[in-house]
């Protein structure tokens, strides 16, 4: 599963994704700073399978409706220690 993560993520993020088995990337890495949701979304489902955010307002922000990217919020820090303790 190909994923991108948030900038509002902290970028070690990454490693417990990928130490799971998963392609991912940041938003830096991938060339997408500074962009808006809407035009990152839209960047983002060309090429990737699931959007990871803590920004718990996207959903009422952007429409997700008909998009090709699942978006994964989380909660924070309680959420990422829950999930690298289940990752192998």
């Amino acid at each position: 599963m190909k994923l991108l993560l948030d900038e509002c993520l902290p970028r070690r993020t990454k490693n417990l994704f990928v130490e799971g088995g998963h392609e991912c990337e940041t938003v830096q890495e991938a060339g997408f700073s500074g962009k808006e949701n809407g035009e990152l979304l839209r960047l983002a489902e060309a090429n990737l399978d699931v959007f990871v955010t803590i920004d718990k307002n996207i959903r009422h922000q952007q429409n997700l409706t008909g998009r090709n990217i699942a978006v994964l919020m989380t909660r924070g820090s309680a959420a990422w220690s829950f999930y690298r303790a289940n990752a192998s």
